[in-house]
């Protein structure tokens, strides 16, 4: 799936993301990106597990997590960096618009991925991506993404039936041409 830069997504709920640029570098491409997010907005606990991801805050204040560790909180200037296969959050922390810059490496699917999950939020109209479709993300790329958010039984149990399900009433038509997920590390 090619997508043409610069490529803006928004999911609805308070986060605009701007796929600004993929430079190829020797060890992986880097995805330049933008992102905007609004005041108490930001993803939840997630983790890229063959990327690694870094914020620099242009404009307000972003809050963040690392999985086991107490939140911290960083301002104008400040860069965050995210090690693939280290579970992060971040949001929001202040009362304007959060506004950073930044990029993932390497870029891998990130784009459609993200793309689509902001999509299915649009779809439900809230943070709480559409069932069938983050069913069938959340399968897909598992390689690659993991929402630590899920609850252990919905994720061993609801996520595979519901997959099954929507594969059966042919609810996964629009993700034809998805990119092939990566193998796991």
């Amino acid at each position: 799936m090619n997508f043409t830069f610069p490529h803006s997504i928004d999911n609805g709920t308070g986060e605009t993301l701007i796929f600004k640029q993929l430079l190829h570098e020797p060890d992986g491409d880097r995805l330049l990106v933008d992102n905007q997010v609004a005041p108490g907005s930001g993803p939840p606990m997630h983790v890229h597990w063959q990327q690694d991801e870094s914020l620099t805050v242009v404009s307000g204040r972003i809050g963040y997590q690392v999985l086991g560790q107490a939140e911290q909180f960083a301002g104008e200037g400040d860069t965050v960096l995210f090690e693939r296969g280290v579970a992060h959050r971040f949001w929001n922390a202040g009362t304007d618009t959060l506004t950073c810059t930044g990029w993932i490496k390497p870029a891998n699917s990130i784009v459609y991925y993200l793309s689509a999950i902001y999509a299915a939020q649009r779809k439900s109209g809230s943070v709480q991506p559409e069932p069938f479709d983050a069913a069938y993300l959340l399968t897909r790329y598992a390689s690659e993404y993991d929402m630590l958010v899920i609850p252990p039984f919905v994720r061993r149990v609801i996520i595979p039936i519901t997959y099954r399900i929507g594969r059966l009433l042919g609810k996964y038509n629009h993700f034809a041409g998805a990119p092939r997920p990566l193998p796991a590390m």
